[in-house]
């Protein structure tokens, strides 16, 4: 049996590099010339035992395309061996074929041709082995063999269902992967968009107003024109600053001082002044502790606070008055920008990014905001947002 091992070995060895088919030809060659060459003196005489081998052998060559079409046919093939009374070592190929069908097929169709075979075991057992009083042994040891077969497929099926799974799986967890990437990239391509939006048209809007001023009081007042453009400069250089930060492009060799954090809260009153020098006074009325506020929750605070007094610079006449409110608290953040002035025009087109922009903020952290004209004059711009809802990567 040592020599029949040997060549066993190294067919499974180079299996794994041989196509299916031509490792299951290779499988029934080596079956047949296995039990020639184990048991020659049985070949001597008539074809017939010689037929029955090949036809024993032959259909595992198919034997992975329709796993029970041939196991049936070695079967039929095991059945007329038993009728011309010819024991052959190849009834192997019976293992073989229900290995294949119990790795292949469900259970019904594995425990049916497990009771196939058990019948033939029995079969064979009471011709062969019965006549030498070893019926029951012989039986016992065959239908061990077989189920020890059939529990080794289908053990196969489930780990090559399970590793199937496992593919599937990281298939889908891969697919989904890339969708969150790219969700995550559309998210902050809006975030870059709201960012570049509120920088561009508040800086804009303070510079252009700046610009204004320093042109009427270029000769009546020269020193006052003076810093209207050393405002409008510093205004250019911070409007800069904010795009390179925004998108993530600040150079190497960037002063320090101007890599400041994103603003917040605290930069409220600076905000103020710049509205103030730009022609619009404003008021600031801050209640509530900011500093427990997450830092995108207060940058939320500052673009609404920012955009809203842009729109008032504007969109309103001459003199008008701001007031911001914005109330503090343990689970919320309440803002109100009020202003008194007359509308010129509207204050942005309704599908325009101002107010829109505003909303989708405020939606961010489950908030709320209104926008519109009081009945006494002016516009106001309230918004609620409910810290319990989002992180801080939620602006």
């Amino acid at each position: 049996m040592t020599e029949v091992a040997r060549p066993v070995r190294a067919l499974l060895r180079t299996g794994a590099r041989l196509s299916p088919t031509v490792f299951d030809a290779s499988l029934a060659v080596l079956l047949f010339f296995a039990a020639v060459g184990v048991d020659s003196a049985v070949y001597q005489g008539p074809p017939g035992p010689l037929l029955l081998q090949v036809a024993l052998v032959s259909p595992l060559v198919w034997r992975r395309r329709a796993p029970r079409t041939v196991f049936y046919a070695v079967a039929a093939a095991a059945f007329v061996q038993w009728l011309t009374d010819t024991q052959l070592l190849t009834d192997v190929a019976l293992l073989v074929a229900l290995y294949t069908v119990a790795a292949r097929s469900g259970r019904r169709h594995t425990l049916a041709a497990g009771a196939v075979l058990e019948v033939g075991i029995l079969l064979a057992s009471a011709r062969w082995a019965a006549p030498e009083g070893r019926f029951f042994s012989s039986a016992v040891f065959l239908t061990a063999v077989a189920a020890a077969v059939a529990v080794t497929g289908v053990n196969t099926r489930i780990r090559r269902a399970y590793l199937a799974s496992l593919e599937d799986r990281a298939v889908r967890l891969e697919r989904e992967r890339d969708q969150r990437a790219r969700l995550a990239v559309a998210d902050e391509r809006a975030r870059i968009a709201r960012e570049m939006h509120d920088i561009v048209t508040h800086n804009l809007s303070v510079m252009v107003a700046l610009a204004d001023g320093a042109v009427f009081a270029q000769h009546r007042a020269p020193d006052r024109a003076t810093a209207a453009m050393r405002q409008i400069s510093g205004t250019g250089r911070q409007a800069l600053t904010d795009m390179r930060r925004s998108l993530g492009v600040l150079r190497a060799d960037e002063p320090d001082a101007l890599r400041h954090p994103m603003p917040g809260i605290a930069h409220l009153e600076i905000l103020a002044d710049q509205m103030r020098t730009a022609g619009l006074p404003t008021r600031l009325d801050l209640q509530g502790d900011p500093a427990f506020l997450p830092a995108a929750a207060q940058l939320t605070v500052y673009r609404l606070v920012q955009e809203a007094l842009t729109n008032s610079l504007k969109h309103t006449s001459p003199g008008t008055h701001a007031e911001v409110r914005v109330r503090c608290s343990p689970g919320a953040v309440a803002i109100d920008v009020i202003d008194d002035g007359r509308a010129t025009r509207a204050p942005g087109p309704p599908s325009g990014h101002g107010i829109l922009g505003m909303r989708e903020r405020a939606a961010a952290y489950g908030g709320t905001l209104e926008a519109g004209p009081l009945p006494s004059g002016g516009w106001q711009v309230s918004a609620a947002l409910d810290l319990g809802v989002a992180g801080d990567d939620a602006a």
